[in-house]
């Protein structure tokens, strides 16, 4: 009988990891943001009809970066994870920690179960009542999850976006002030000009009641 080749679990792990953020780097990225009445999510993304960003549920938005059928599975996957819970328990016990967490498992699942991992990052934001109450989730290509603070980024060029977002960012800010943070940072970290039907953008804001979800025009971020 042949013996199966023998490969170290560290090695393997090695590997997988290594063909995931390849897959991942090739994508475009995605940043979120706080701003004064909510979160403000933007991608670098000329589609129209192939969306990175989507509601999930009545206050929290989903974003996915890396290989689009992957994260579209997984978007659809919480959206009806969310339902259930809502209809069986309370819409309030919905929360984006919760889906953080159901996807940190199923991601971690399958980074070490299957034989391709998946190739995305997952990012999760809630807007809350207050600032201090909301939250923003990011989930890595092996179930890593990482509880950040105002703001995040995901996908191709995140470890650039990041600390230009630390250096842009102040609390209170608006709308407007938000999405320049967004593209100034989207341009310095590419080291090119965007037109404004590349993007693709959305909010929470809590000023919009129970459906806190909203996307934003390409003339709004224009403006």
């Amino acid at each position: 009988m042949t013996l199966p080749f023998y490969v170290p679990p560290e090695q393997l792990m090695k590997d997988r990891a290594e063909y995931a953020r390849k897959g991942i780097a090739r994508g475009k990225a995605i940043l979120a943001v706080e701003y004064r009445d909510g979160i403000l999510v933007v991608a670098e993304n000329p589609s129209r009809t192939l969306q990175k960003i989507g509601e999930v549920y009545d206050r929290i938005v989903f974003a996915g970066a890396g290989r689009y059928n992957e994260f579209e599975a997984l978007r659809v996957a919480g959206i009806r994870h969310a339902d259930l819970k809502g209809f069986a328990y309370a819409r309030s016990d919905v929360t984006a920690k919760g889906l953080a967490n159901a996807y940190s498992h199923a991601l971690g699942h399958i980074f070490t179960q299957e034989v391709k991992p998946y190739e995305v990052e997952i990012m999760v934001a809630e807007v809350g009542l207050t600032d201090e109450e909301n939250r923003l989730f990011r989930v890595m290509y092996d179930g890593t999850l990482y509880d950040e603070e105002h703001y995040s980024a995901i996908g191709g060029q995140a470890e650039q976006l990041v600390p230009l977002l630390e250096e842009r960012f102040a609390p209170g800010a608006d709308l407007g002030q938000a999405a320049a943070w967004a593209k100034g940072a989207f341009t310095a970290a590419t080291n090119r000009e965007f037109a404004p039907s590349d993007w693709e953008a959305a909010v929470v804001d809590r000023t919009l009641g129970r459906r806190a979800f909203r996307r934003l025009s390409a003339a709004e971020m224009a403006g």
